[in-house]
This record gives structure tokens, sequence and C-alpha cells, in this order.
């Protein structure tokens, strides 16, 4: 099997097309039609990646989400949902998402992205997986920053790895349309408002000192 993959939708025809093309390229599928069962699956099945709507009945995607991230840090998480409102973007990143997608879906690109996210996760390179800057521990083999006082924090994938980003260009300028780029990849297309959301997250995790703000370009992040 190339890796186990979960599909949360309450639309069955989405789930059995979903399931169809996953499974003719060689992944372990399992499926459920609502985000509270989607969450019970997740915990037993474990899976690589989840595949989530964000409008379903008894639990919807952004509460199971949410409720999924706090449980299965490593899972990479992918929205895909009929609502292209921004508002409905930034409430998924919130909630924890890696990618955001509007149906209607089109399998092959979607299969694309997976197998994408499959590579890069391969070919991580474990000798680097550990970076110590500004009094951080910055540990990329479980996506913790151990701070000065002891005290360890674990991030979700994003958020570590913009975090991990910018501390290996301590004292440099990023800007958002960069780090987009550098995080999800050139071919996916998220707000820019999205780094925003995650920069405060980081920052209410481990302190507002490490990441500065240079108006209207980016961020950066500070090494003294």
């Amino acid at each position: 099997m190339n890796g186990k993959i979960l599909v949360i939708d309450d639309d069955e025809d989405i789930l059995e097309l979903l399931t169809y093309n996953l499974e003719k390229e060689n992944y372990e599928v399992r499926s459920a039609d609502n985000g509270l069962k989607g969450l019970e699956v997740a915990r037993q099945f474990q899976p690589d990646v989840i595949l989530i709507d964000i409008m379903m009945p008894v639990m919807d995607g952004i509460q199971a989400g949410k409720a999924i991230k706090n449980e299965l840090k490593n899972t990479h998480l992918i929205y895909l949902t009929a609502r292209a409102e921004e508002y409905s973007e930034v409430a998924a990143f919130e909630a924890g998402a890696d990618d955001y997608l509007t149906k209607p879906i089109k399998p092959r690109a979607l299969i694309s992205r997976i197998q994408a996210w499959f590579r890069k996760e391969t070919g991580k390179n474990a000798d680097s997986n550990i970076l110590e800057i500004g009094g951080l521990t910055i540990n990329k083999e479980n996506y913790s920053v151990t701070k000065e006082d002891g005290s360890v924090k674990i991030l979700p994938r994003k958020e570590f790895e913009i975090l991990y980003y910018l501390a290996s260009h301590p004292n440099k300028v990023q800007s958002r349309e960069s780090l987009l780029q550098k995080i999800w990849g050139a071919d996916i297309f998220v707000v820019e408002r999205t780094i925003d959301v995650h920069i405060r997250k980081v920052r209410e995790k481990i302190g507002e000192k490490y990441i500065g703000t240079l108006k209207g370009v980016g961020y950066m992040f500070t090494a003294d």
C-alpha cells in the first residue's frame, strides 16, 4: 500500500468516487459520512492523509478538523468544499488545514497533490532535524519546540513548517507570498491572510518576541 487515506464527506457519490480512484492508486482507504464518525475512524485508522468536507451533519468539518489535529498532529488535512468564500478558507486553516480545494473535485489533480505530499515526506533529510536558535530547540522529528525554560510545545504541521523555515533564515524578512510558496507550494492557492493566522498561532504558543512583523512586507525570525 502507498499510504492510508480517510475520506470524510456526507455526499455518498463523492465518497464512492474518491475511494474508487484512491484505491486504484493502491492507497488504503476508509470513509465516514459525518465529522463525528470521521473522528472516530481517524483515531482507529491513524491515516496519513484526511480529505474532509466542511458542511456535514452531526459534527461539521471545522470542528472535526480541530479535534483531529489535536490528536493526530502529523496527519495531512485537506479540506474539500463547495464553499469558496474567503472566511471558509481562513476557518479551515485555523482548524489546522494543510490544503484547501473547492468542489467539483478533479480526482487526478487531487491524487497528484497527495502523491507530491508523500514524496515530500519520504524525501525529508533526517540529518537536519534539530535546529537550535535564539534559545529555542526546534525538532522536526516530532514537531516540538523546546523553550529556554524547558517547556515544550507541539505545533501542528503548517505552523511548525513556517516557524522552522523562518528560523532557518534568521534576521531575514520573508514575504507572505514567499512563505506561501515555500510551505504550501506554487500549485496550491491559499489567501495570504492564511500566513497571518498561522503566525498568530505560533506566537501564542512560543511567545511574541521570536517573530517580528515588517508592516506591508512580511515576517522575520529574530535570532538575538
